[in-house]
């Protein structure tokens, strides 16, 4: 399941302010952004802000500056419905010219209702649609020049990391999910077209590539591992292939939304080579058979935790994340209680708990007995509880070790970083107090001196001890 952020870009985002883009001679069109959801989502922005830009178009610092306002919408729960709804009313109120995209965007009549004023609305991945509806609004100043923007498109992230989609869409059909409704079947992405956009990434400074997908494990499924060309030779469009070639590029290489396959077995010896970065992003939902049988998830609970028994053994240092759902329709106290053995016997490193929320269309609604809604809200409390203590007592065993991080953010009087273990955004920070003359984007090796449940503190190993060592 999908961390929801909101990625709210009008103003600058966090790789500089909008005057970074070339100016045009004439006063051009002025486009404002808002793009909320996953990081699959934030993507889908980036590439319509890229074409946008490619055509002329400036990006607004404002709502009042802005000619027209394009929001990229989430719809994977309730709560993000009503949070892009509630994002494109306010961007009507403070404008009044409104285009909507995105998941939500597949209910056009439920956005209708809410809001009749809006001018277009299309569904996800609609590039091309998304760029009609501003060309009937708004008329690009000239024909597109890809002069105008950077080769790598433009960005959403801070410039040291990048999020790289690999395929759209998902073949699964969990009850709990309407995404293969939202976005369509699995379609990977060509891999020499893959590696091409990482490879032009790293080359504009990206020191971490996020790769994602709806199910990234599955990358290549859809054309049975057609083999595409990279380099002057084939390769076969598998995720393995991929990770090995990803690796052979100047930066980290971070794999999320992986499901536990057979072959993901393949990508530890790339781990544990130091080939990508030992950390596995599995979306495992829960712990008990009956309960995964009843949302259509891999229920084969005791391979999965033998298998993480195996990759540790494997690959010491591997990080595992994972998310789960309590209070499934007709989880019982006793099926919970065994996810939690479940929690701890695994001793995942970094864990997301959702209670679960009804989604329009899914089919779990039609299950039958429905969780109390204080129900399932104490047992996500107790859940994140157990695991709290999980994630503490195997951060406290990390205290006097060496690391290297990568430098997100450099404050007055202490470093923001993170270690290979956390993926920005929804893992924790390795905190290093003083002032120290670093940039975003710096890899320095630091000494471990804390821990908390969730973060690490750190100093940095001096270059006369490193080298002694």
């Amino acid at each position: 399941m999908p961390v929801m952020n909101w990625w709210h870009i009008f103003v600058a985002n966090s790789t500089g302010s909008i005057t970074e883009f070339e100016k045009m001679p004439e006063t051009p069109p002025q486009i404002g952004f808002v793009s909320l959801g996953c990081p699959k989502n934030l993507v889908d922005s980036e590439q319509i802000l890229s074409r946008l830009r490619a055509e002329g178009y400036q990006l607004s610092a404002s709502y009042a500056g802005a000619d027209l306002v394009l929001v990229n919408t989430c719809g994977f729960i309730d709560a993000a419905v009503e949070e892009s709804l509630e994002a494109i009313g306010e961007a009507l109120e403070e404008n009044g010219r409104v285009i909507v995209t995105g998941c939500l965007g597949k209910d056009e009549a439920r956005i209708r209702d809410a809001h009749p004023q809006v001018l277009a609305v299309t569904g996800p991945h609609a590039y091309a649609e998304v760029m009609d509806a501003v060309h009937r609004q708004l008329p690009p100043p000239h024909d597109p020049f890809t002069s105008l923007v950077p080769p790598q498109g433009i960005k959403l992230t801070p410039g040291h990391y990048a999020y790289l989609k690999i395929s759209e869409g998902c073949n699964h059909s969990c009850r709990f999910c309407i995404i293969p409704d939202l976005r369509g079947p699995l379609v990977s992405r060509p891999f020499g077209e893959v590696m091409l956009e990482a490879q032009r990434l790293v080359e504009s400074g990206v020191r971490e590539l996020l790769v994602v997908s709806q199910d990234t494990s599955a990358y290549g499924v859809d054309i049975k591992y057609r083999p595409d060309f990279w380099q002057g030779r084939p390769v076969a469009t598998k995720l393995a292939s991929l990770a090995a070639a990803l690796g052979e590029l100047q930066a980290w290489i971070r794999l999320h939304y992986v499901y536990p396959y057979p072959h993901v077995d393949d990508l530890i010896p790339l781990m544990a080579e130091e080939h990508i970065l030992p950390y596995l992003d599995m979306p495992l939902q829960h712990g008990n058979v009956r309960v995964l049988q009843a949302m259509k998830r891999p229920a084969a609970t005791e391979k999965v935790l033998g298998r993480i028994e195996r990759w540790r053994r494997e690959c010491p240092d591997l990080t595992l994340r994972s998310t789960f759902i309590v209070g499934f329709p007709g989880e019982t106290e006793a099926e919970f209680e065994e996810l939690l053995a479940f929690l701890r016997e695994a001793k995942l490193d970094r864990v997301g708990c959702f209670a679960y929320s009804p989604v329009k269309g899914a089919q779990a609604n039609d299950l039958p007995d429905p969780v109390p809604d204080e129900v399932k809200e104490a047992r996500r409390a107790r859940f994140m509880q157990v695991q709290a203590e999980i994630s503490r007592e195997r951060l406290q065993a990390k205290i006097g070790n060496r690391m290297v991080v990568l430098v997100d953010e450099v404050r007055d009087k202490q470093v923001v970083a993170r270690s290979a273990a956390d993926a920005p955004e929804i893992d924790g920070r390795v905190f290093i107090p003083g002032a120290w003359n670093l940039q975003p984007g710096d890899f320095i090796e630091v000494r471990v001196t804390a821990a908390t449940a969730h973060d690490l503190r750190a100093e940095p190993v001096d270059v006369d001890e490193s080298e002694c060592e």
